[in-house]
């Protein structure tokens, strides 16, 4: 698809959100508090995405991503503090703001009874000026599986055309979530290079997604969010630089017979400072990995006389500093 003609992008946020804060009753977030209590699932949290930038918010479940987007995409009011959607409060939002944003929603969103190619002509038909569908069909393959009614669709060909759906309108403000969720490899990379195409236009990319790997490889800043607010953002570099408590992880897959090779070089003492995770026979160690305990770890392969199933070292991962941030309990 050609690149479409956009003007520099703005200085000013395409998004600007300063101390949010929502309530919801208790009863409906099913906290098991008293009736009448509030549950505040944003508590005064702060981001900004810009124009020519992937934005990603993450966060487990239960974090208030939800309720955050809700309010930018003006479906829920704030109890407190401002949202700024290009330059204008979304709650109120005129049919000129909405036609500057494009939502893309995982569940739901797309009428049932309807078959793709019709519904995105009538999409594209609501627009002024929509984007040039003909070749966004083409590059989703949208037209193989036109036959077919929404309702009957596979997940990934339901991902594909809600993500068409969203950019009719040639929006300068897309909101994506789980975009890659349920696609094939093929199709995955697809969206992968348009979103970079999107990026690349000038439009401001907002991305929810719980494969990490996928905000790894596409986010320019990254926000990660617990009870309401942000607890870290930045780039993925900022991120995940090294740091004196956690610069490495070493991942073992240990051979059946070391599993019997006792004592492991991580009990010892000088490990205290490394966190130590097992799962069958691999073995995660993420902390500070000096050359001495890396020295350790090899001294002990060469006296059990067999060689790991598998060995890396490698730097931390957006997924490290997501689990050292919200935990690894589940939710």
């Amino acid at each position: 698809m050609p690149v479409q003609n956009s003007p520099a992008p703005p200085a000013a946020p395409a998004l600007s959100i300063e101390r949010l804060v929502k309530h919801f009753p208790a009863r409906r977030r099913g906290s098991g508090a008293a009736a009448g209590d509030a549950v505040r699932a944003v508590d005064g949290l702060s981001l900004t995405a810009r124009h020519g930038e992937v934005t990603a918010l993450l966060g487990p479940n239960g974090a208030g991503k939800t309720t955050t987007l809700e309010c930018a995409q003006g479906l829920q009011r704030p109890d407190a503090g401002t949202v700024r959607l290009l330059g204008q409060d979304p709650w109120r939002a005129s049919p000129a703001l909405r036609a500057r944003v494009g939502v893309m929603l995982q569940d739901g969103g797309l009428p049932q009874a309807v078959r793709p190619l019709e519904l995105l002509r009538h999409v594209c038909a609501l627009h002024r000026s929509p984007r040039d569908m003909d070749e966004l069909v083409e590059r989703l393959g949208i037209a193989a599986f036109d036959r077919t009614v929404v309702r009957r669709l596979s997940g990934g060909q339901r991902q594909r055309l809600a993500l068409a759906a969203a950019l009719a309108g040639d929006p300068e403000v897309v909101f994506l979530d789980e975009p890659s969720a349920g696609l094939d490899p093929q199709s995955r990379h697809i969206v992968f290079d348009l979103i970079g195409q999107l990026r690349r236009e000038g439009r401001c990319i907002i991305l929810t997604t719980h494969l990490l790997d996928d905000a790894q490889r596409l986010a320019d800043r990254v926000c990660i969010v617990d009870h309401g607010r942000v607890m870290a953002e930045g780039s993925v570099a900022e991120l995940v630089a090294p740091g004196a408590d956690a610069p490495s992880v070493l991942e073992l897959v240990l051979a059946p017979a070391q599993l019997e090779a006792r004592p492991f070089p991580w009990e010892a003492p000088e490990f205290a400072a490394v966190r130590v995770g097992r799962a069958e026979r691999t073995v995660t160690l993420s902390g500070p990995l000096t050359p001495p305990l890396l020295e350790a770890v090899t001294r002990w392969i060469g006296t059990t006389g067999t060689m790991p199933e598998a060995l890396s070292l490698q730097p931390r991962t957006l997924e490290d500093v997501f689990l050292e941030i919200s935990g690894r309990e589940i939710r």
